[in-house]
C-alpha cells in the first residue's frame, strides 16, 4: 500500500481570503514505512506574508520572493501523489490551499475521497483530549525537538510515525534500504516510538502469582 504525508504552510489562515501556499512537503509511505522518495518545495505565493503566519513557520516575503512559483512545480506534485492515498493532519486547512492553487491555473482539484485525516482519527480515539501534532508527539513518545517552526517535511516525518501509532500498527526499529537502490549510504534509519503500557500493582501482583503456580505445575 503506497501513501503519501502531505503538509502545506501558508500566507495565511484562509485560502478563501486570497490566502497562498509557500510550502510543500510529501513523504512516500509504503506499508507505513518512509521509503526514500519525497517531494518538497518552497514558493513564491505572490502576496505579503501575514505577520502571524511569519510567526509560526518562519518564511519571510524576503525569503520566498526568488522562489518557483505553483505553476511551476504543479505537474511534478501531481505526479508524486498520483493515486495514492493522503495522509494529513486538519485536512481541510490543507486541502482548501491546495485546491485554491489548483482552480487558479485551471487544474481538477484533489477529493477529499482520496485523503485520510488523522486529526479525525485522534478526535475519535481521544475525545475531549488535546490532538494537536505536538500533543500527540508528546502521548506517543515521539522526539519533536527539531520542531522550532512549522516546516512542511519536519512536520511529515511527525506526522508519519503519529499516524502510525494512530492506527495501531507495528512499528519497526531498524534501517532498510529502497528496493531500487544498491547504495547502502541511501539506507534510512526508522525510529518510531510506541508508548509503554506499565502494570499496574494488582497486575503485577496477579502475574507473580500467575508464575508461582505455573511453576509448580511444571515441578
Amino acid at each position: 500500500m503506497i501513501e503519501v504525508v502531505l503538509d502545506t504552510e501558508t500566507t495565511g489562515l484562509s485560502a478563501a481570503k486570497g490566502h497562498r501556499i509557500v510550502e510543500i512537503g510529501c513523504i512516500e509511505l509504503k506499508n507505513q514505512i518512509p521509503t526514500n522518495k519525497t517531494f518538497h518545495c518552497y514558493l513564491n505565493p505572490q502576496r505579503k506574508v501575514s505577520e502571524d503566519a511569519i510567526k509560526v513557520h518562519g518564511y519571510t516575503d524576503e525569503f520566498l520572493s526568488d522562489k518557483k512559483k505553483f505553476s511551476d512545480v504543479v505537474d511534478d506534485f501531481l505526479k508524486f501523489i498520483e493515486n495514492k492515498k493522503l495522509i494529513i493532519h486538519n485536512a481541510e486547512f490543507d486541502i482548501s490551499h491546495i485546491n485554491n492553487e489548483l482552480k487558479l491555473i485551471g487544474k481538477p482539484t484533489i477529493s477529499k475521497d482520496n485523503v485520510i485525516d488523522t486529526l479525525d482519527i485522534a478526535r475519535e480515539k481521544f475525545p475531549g483530549s488535546s490532538i494537536s501534532l505536538d500533543a500527540l508527539c508528546k502521548r506517543f513518545r515521539i522526539d519533536n525537538s527539531r520542531r522550532k517552526f512549522h516546516t512542511a517535511l519536519i512536520d511529515c516525518e511527525l506526522l508519519s510515525k503519529v499516524y502510525i501509532n494512530l492506527t495501531d500498527q507495528k512499528e519497526p526499529r531498524l534501517n532498510f534500504q529502497s528496493e531500487d537502490s544498491n547504495n547502502l549510504n541511501n539506507s534510512k534509519k526508522i525510529d518510531y516510538c510506541k508508548s509503554i503500557v506499565k502494570l499496574t500493582k494488582d497486575e503485577l501482583e496477579n502475574y507473580k502469582i500467575f508464575m508461582k503456580k505455573t511453576f509448580k505445575k511444571n515441578v
